[in-house]
């Protein structure tokens, strides 16, 4: 065991003021959900919004509701490159898993074969807008409006990001975000719906009238984990975490029994304070991701901000053995530089029966290649240099920046 200053891969800190109204939560019954369902409703333009346990919870309600509007369709169309919660959700809602490979140079959605894999069956496509990229939603929208198909947006990891001036999450005709641990905003965990259409509303409605709030005990015990992950976020002290294995920080698991309730007024005391805690981590993201492409080399990139406030920076490298090294060193270094997702979606055991025989390059090179650069608040200068230093060590015309079409870029990926 090595005690140093080490970054975590994402971090969303939760201040003593923050902690103090989660405390305060206890005791205010309602009124901070109120207040916090309010100030969702009025910054993102939504006119329906709803609170759940977590992200997945969140999917979860949506995906049944969404069932309960087409009975006769049962496949989720999803990217095979996400987060291992996304097919756990829904397989929970008794839902089948569809895949479609992505474009590796802006961890979209492969167009070409998006067209191709809608079907008669297919209930919902689900882009994911993956590190706070956005996807395309106009071409997805199109693609499925008139196939009476709903296009449900996974914003877990890009609460507060825009497109064509249009706050994602709030583009399709539902969407959800993630407050859980490492999210643009936590409250420990959670997860926000939106949605701008009546006939959807009624439905999510009836399914979230069913869910009981967790009990006082519960709400104790998340509390306690609250503040213990305010407490080890900071780089002094991370390390603790980082280096006990039955923390499993880091790891994503299919897991489709996760529990679904209610979001807890405690939770919500946390995330009072939400939308000046999102605007700054956007800003320090930008800047943070700006100053680290510019330092490689990244072409295209100029003075000032990005203009995605990526919740991590992703790379991919040249090799499945220099992402392994790059990680190893930064390890050492407690720089928080890791992998993100395993493996593509139809390797996940638990599922990967049913994707025999189908292969998804685009998602495999990813999962092989790609490592997550952080950018949050936590980040020095001297951080960013150290990053800067091993990243360029001997390989950088072999890694690429995955971007998205946006003002003043290039659709394809930028070599460093």
């Amino acid at each position: 065991m090595r005690i140093r200053r080490t970054l975590p891969p994402a971090a969303a800190p939760l201040r003593l003021r923050d902690l103090w109204s989660g405390f305060k939560g206890f005791f205010t019954g309602d009124r901070y959900l109120g207040r916090l369902e309010d100030g969702i409703r009025e910054y993102f333009g939504a006119r329906h919004v709803w609170f759940a346990s977590s992200g997945k919870a969140a999917l979860y309600l949506i995906l049944r509701s969404l069932r309960s509007l087409r009975p006769g369709r049962s496949e989720v169309l999803i990217p095979a490159y996400t987060c291992f919660s996304v097919p756990s959700a829904i397989v929970r809602a008794g839902l089948k898993v569809a895949l479609c490979d992505i474009d590796a140079s802006s961890l979209d959605f492969d167009g070409a074969l998006l067209k191709k894999s809608i079907n008669a069956n297919t209930l919902c496509v689900m882009p994911n807008h993956l590190f706070g990229i956005p996807s395309g939603m106009e071409g997805i929208m199109d693609l499925c409006r008139d196939r009476g198909v709903f296009v449900l947006e996974d914003a877990a990891q890009a609460m507060g990001g825009m497109r064509d001036g249009k706050m994602l999450g709030t583009i399709g005709d539902v969407g959800f975000f993630s407050l859980g641990r490492g999210k643009p905003v936590t409250c420990g965990s959670g997860g926000i719906i939106v949605t701008n259409s009546d006939v959807m509303a009624r439905a999510i409605e009836e399914e979230f009238l069913r869910l009981s709030s967790p009990g006082k005990g519960e709400d104790v015990r998340e509390y306690i984990k609250a503040v213990m992950m305010s407490l080890f976020v900071h780089p002094s002290l991370y390390w603790i975490p980082a280096v006990l294995p039955f923390l499993k920080l880091g790891r994503t698991f299919f897991d489709s029994q996760f529990p679904v309730t209610r979001l807890s007024p405690v939770k919500a005391g946390l995330g009072l304070d939400w939308e000046k805690r999102l605007e700054r981590s956007m800003n320090v993201r930008r800047q943070r991701a700006s100053a680290l492409c510019r330092s490689l080399g990244v072409a295209g990139w100029v003075d000032g901000a990005s203009p995605v406030p990526y919740l991590r920076l992703p790379v991919i490298v040249g090799s499945r053995d220099l992402k392994k090294n790059i990680c190893t060193a930064a390890a050492k270094k407690g720089l928080g530089i890791t992998g993100m997702y395993p493996s593509a979606i139809n390797e996940v055991p638990e599922i990967a029966g049913q994707f025999s025989g189908r292969q998804f390059p685009g998602a495999r090179l990813v999962a092989e290649r790609l490592i997550a650069v952080p950018v949050h608040e936590f980040v020095s200068e001297r951080d960013q240099e150290e990053m800067v230093r091993l990243l360029s060590a001997g390989q950088c015309a072999a890694m690429v920046c995955p971007t998205l079409p946006v003002p003043g870029f290039s659709t394809e990926g930028k070599a460093c």
